[in-house]
Order: structure tokens, then C-alpha cells, then sequence
């Protein structure tokens, strides 16, 4: 009986070593954002780990090993048109300006590091953190919180590997057959789109370089460098704490998006968003999908656009194609004062993933969010994507190519293609069967997402900061990488070569002259 509670206990303290203190930082105030970083933090506090959480979405769910820092009110930095259904409809919206989003992430950052709840943390010398884990959206800066706890810090990217994030760890991908994050495009490319692949990602390289990154180096300076101070410490060169990453955690899978080449350092997880058991139907919902008995049409344009807003001869035209259906069509639409067809229903919110998951659901009619084209291919539901902003465009672009949906771009005359669209998805069973196939290799992992994450952050922390995983290429100069000194080398040499040559002939032509005189 002794070796049994001796055994127990050894057990209980090895579990508690392995405890880590954990700080997760999701600024961004979006909800699609919230349920990334309620995941990550899900997972580790399942792991044994104490977690603190800074957040504009806090978690109704409390967890003794949980503290949270409200940080809400960054929705007030959320532009009021920003979502305008009209100005995205006119292609108006600040998603289409770089630079308009490259200010909106720098007045984020410093919302939220000047938010009284966080400079309460910053301000506690005794406090401390095993590693930093943060959303990496359109600013650097945020790398400067692991400088401050004196920890490893890890970036977590929301969409697929692109130039941006992974050159901060290694190298920038090739325009060559890779798109950029805002591109719609999918290889194989052809010369006018290598071309153009080509000048944007140097002109992205440019605005970074010699804008956006001032500005980081500046919040990083005024906003993070006095509590670094104030721990006794000297405050680093920017470009140090930029580069002084750990790890990439990325929301992608190589079955939603292509196969990029990538660094050790950079982990794709993608999924690990949806929990393993699905959660049950609201009664109401599980007897709608039971009794679809010719299928259910599931239509959401996601959390951040309302399909209430968009104008009333789209939702009239929509509805006339729902009414021609045999199936039954549930819209996520946020107003219950639309006269509706018999088999059309709306909810104001909708358990996605719940819906998704019933085998009567046949078909999904989506933005083209990365959170929903993942639980497309997670449940096996071929899409309908109607791409609005950022990367929805590129997530349905490569749906497409992959053979599991069609594209609708959103207009004001889409009725009539919205139409064609859906009878040529239910009509084609290749568009089920396809992603029934990628949904199969999305599933064959060595271990599920969730715990794959767990594993590689803990792996940081005991690994005091993973440097065996660390590219050498973020320390070899430019000029070596392109064997510039070569070039120059072999340039010089030539041109020597060369006069010599001149020289030598000169001379020869010159004896020649005096032989014939």
C-alpha cells in the first residue's frame, strides 16, 4: 500500500514540475480570432499549465489555472466602416490599403500595451513566464512581451505560410510558386503572374523595411523598453528581439493549402480549433437536420459580416433560389423579420461546427474563412465560397483548385451565378467524393493538432528556447545569400582578364605592324 501512494505521489510532483506559466497574447478584436486563441489556451490548460490570457473576447469559462486580461476595448479601434457591406461590395474597404492596415495593427499594439490590465502585468517585476505565445498580425512589436519576462516567445500565425512570417525565421518564400497571403492566384503560375508575384512581394519587402518596421521599432522603444528597464535590464536592439523567435505555430495543413517549403521552426496545426467530441444540437436544430431528409444547405458569411446587411436585392434573389430547392436551407442571418419559404430557416448563431458534422448536412455556403474552409475539410462538406477580404480570396481559390468547390465573387449581380453554382455541386458527386479524400488526409496524423501543439510548446520551454530548431539563414547577409561577393569576384576577374587580353593583343598587333614594316 505504501509503494502505491509513494508511486501516486511521485506521479502528482512530476505533474506538477511539468506545470509551465504560460502567457497568451490575441489582440485582434474578431471573433473567428477569439476562438484561435480560446483554443490554444483550451489545450494547455488541459495540459496542466497555468495560462494567462490577454484578450478583447474574455472566456465565459473560468479555470482556477486561468487569469484573464480584459483588453476589450480594442473594438474601439475598429474602424466603423470596416466591415461596410456597401464599401466592400464597391471594393472601398481598408482591407484593399496596405497601408491603412498597417496603421490599424500599430494603433492596435499600442491600445493594447497602454491598456491599464496589461501595464498592471508589465508593471509586476515578479512576475514571471515560461514562454510568450502570440497572434502575429501586421506588427513585430509584440515579440518585445517575451523580452520583458526574459522568456522564449513563439508567433502563431492565423493563416497559411506566407513570405511575411517566415522570413522572419528563415527565408521568404519564392514568388515563383508561391502566392502571397492577399493573392488569389494558385500555381502553376504563368510569366505575367510570376512577374507580378515577383514585384509585390519586393514591394512588401520595401513598405516593411523602411515603414512598417520603424514604426514597430518605435512602439517597441517608447512602449515596451521602460518595463525592460525596470526590470534592470539593458533594452536590446530591435532587430535582436525581432529575430530572437523560438517557433511558428501556423493554422494550416498541407490538405488546405499546397505544399511549402518550410523551416524546422514552423509547426502547422490547423484544426486544432475543433474539439474532438462534437458538442451536441440545440433541439431545434437537431430536429431541422434529422428531418432534412433530402439534405440540409448550411449559407454563413462568417462572425464578422451580417448577411442582414447586405442589400435587399440579394436577399430577395437568394431567397428565390432557396424556394426552387427540394432541400432545406439554413442561413445564418442575424434578423428574424424576413418572410421565408417553408424550407428555409435562420439563426442568429449558429453552432457551425456542430452542423457541419450531422451527416445531412451536404453543403456549405461560406466566406471562405480559414476557420471554415478547415471544418469543411475536417467534416468532409464540399463549399460554395463567396470570398470577401484578406485571405478568403486565396483559401477559395485553392478549395477550388483542389477540386472540392466552386467560387461565387461577391457582387451586386452573383444571384444567377450563386444558382448555377449550387446545382453544380449537388448535381456532381466528384465535389464530395473529392473532399471526402482530402478530409481523409487531413485526419492521418501521427498525433492530433491540439496535442501537437502542446507537445512543441512545452518542447520550447524545456528546450530553453528550441535553438537547435533555428534556421542559420537569419544570420547569413544578404550578399552571401545570392553569392553577390561571388559574382563580384568572378566580375572583377573578368574585367582584369579582359584588359589583359586587350593589353596582350594591343601588343601582338603592335609587333606585327613593325614585322611587316
Amino acid at each position: 500500500m505504501k509503494r502505491v501512494l509513494l508511486l501516486l505521489f511521485a506521479i502528482l510532483a512530476s505533474n506538477i514540475c511539468d506545470a509551465y506559466n504560460i502567457l497568451v497574447v490575441f489582440t485582434l478584436p474578431g471573433k473567428s480570432h477569439g476562438i484561435l486563441g480560446a483554443g490554444i489556451v483550451s489545450h494547455l490548460l488541459n495540459a496542466g499549465h497555468e495560462v494567462t490570457y490577454i484578450t478583447p473576447l474574455p472566456l465565459k469559462k473560468a479555470s482556477p489555472n486561468l487569469q484573464q486580461i480584459d483588453v476589450s476595448n480594442n473594438f474601439d479601434a475598429i474602424d466603423e466602416n470596416m466591415f461596410n457591406m456597401k464599401m466592400i461590395l464597391n471594393n472601398e474597404a481598408i482591407f484593399n490599403n496596405p497601408l491603412k492596415m498597417m496603421q490599424f495593427t500599430s494603433d492596435l499594439f499600442e491600445m493594447t500595451v497602454k491598456n491599464p490590465n496589461v501595464v498592471k502585468l508589465l508593471n509586476d517585476t515578479n512576475q514571471r513566464f515560461d514562454v510568450v505565445i502570440s497572434e502575429w498580425m501586421f506588427n513585430d512589436a509584440y515579440s518585445g512581451i517575451a523580452t520583458v519576462f526574459d522568456c522564449p516567445f513563439i508567433w502563431f500565425s492565423t493563416i497559411e505560410p506566407h513570405w511575411i512570417i517566415l522570413s522572419l525565421i528563415d527565408e521568404s518564400t519564392n514568388p515563383a510558386y508561391v502566392p502571397d497571403s492577399s493573392s488569389s492566384i494558385v500555381p502553376p503560375f504563368n510569366f505575367q503572374e510570376r512577374v507580378t508575384g515577383l514585384f509585390f512581394q519586393l514591394l512588401g519587402t520595401a513598405m516593411k523595411t523602411f515603414y512598417s518596421d520603424g514604426l514597430d521599432e518605435n512602439q517597441f522603444q517608447n512602449l515596451i523598453g521602460p518595463y525592460i528597464t525596470k526590470r534592470g535590464k539593458v533594452i536590446p536592439g530591435y532587430r535582436e528581439v525581432q529575430s530572437n523567435i523560438s517557433l511558428v505555430l501556423g493554422n494550416s495543413h498541407v490538405s488546405l493549402g499546397q505544399a511549402t517549403r518550410l523551416p524546422q521552426n514552423y509547426k502547422p496545426i490547423a484544426g486544432y480549433h475543433i474539439n474532438n467530441e462534437v458538442e451536441p444540437l440545440p433541439d431545434d436544430l437537431k430536429k431541422l437536420l434529422d428531418n432534412a431528409k433530402n439534405g440540409l444547405i448550411y449559407f454563413s458569411l462568417g462572425s464578422n459580416l451580417k448577411s442582414k446587411d447586405l442589400p435587399d436585392e440579394l436577399k430577395r434573389g437568394f431567397l428565390k433560389i432557396f424556394r426552387g430547392l427540394k432541400q432545406t436551407v439554413l442561413w445564418k442571418f442575424e434578423d428574424d423579420t424576413v418572410d421565408l419559404p417553408k424550407n428555409v430557416h435562420t439563426v442568429q448563431w449558429a453552432p457551425q461546427r456542430s452542423i457541419l458534422a450531422h451527416p445531412n448536412c451536404i453543403l456549405f455556403i461560406t466566406h471562405g474563412g480559414l476557420l471554415s474552409t478547415t471544418e469543411a475539410v475536417h467534416f468532409g462538406k464540399p463549399i460554395i465560397g463567396i470570398p470577401v477580404f484578406g485571405d478568403q480570396f486565396t483559401n477559395i481559390e485553392r478549395a477550388v483548385n483542389k477540386g472540392f468547390a466552386v467560387k461565387v465573387p461577391l457582387s451586386y449581380t452573383m444571384v444567377d451565378e450563386l444558382k448555377v453554382a449550387i446545382e453544380t455541386v449537388l448535381s456532381n458527386p466528384e465535389y464530395k467524393n473529392r473532399v471526402k479524400e482530402l478530409s481523409a488526409i487531413y485526419h492521418d496524423r501521427p498525433v492530433p493538432p491540439g496535442k501537437e501543439l502542446v507537445h512543441w510548446v512545452e518542447h520550447v520551454i524545456r528546450t530553453g528556447g528550441a535553438p537547435h530548431l533555428r534556421s542559420p539563414a537569419l544570420h547569413v547577409p544578404l550578399y552571401q545569400k545570392f553569392y553577390l561577393d561571388l559574382l563580384a569576384l568572378i566580375v572583377a576577374i573578368t574585367i582584369v582578364a579582359i584588359k589583359i587580353l586587350l593589353r596582350v593583343f594591343k601588343t601582338n598587333k603592335k609587333d606585327l605592324k613593325k614585322k611587316n614594316k
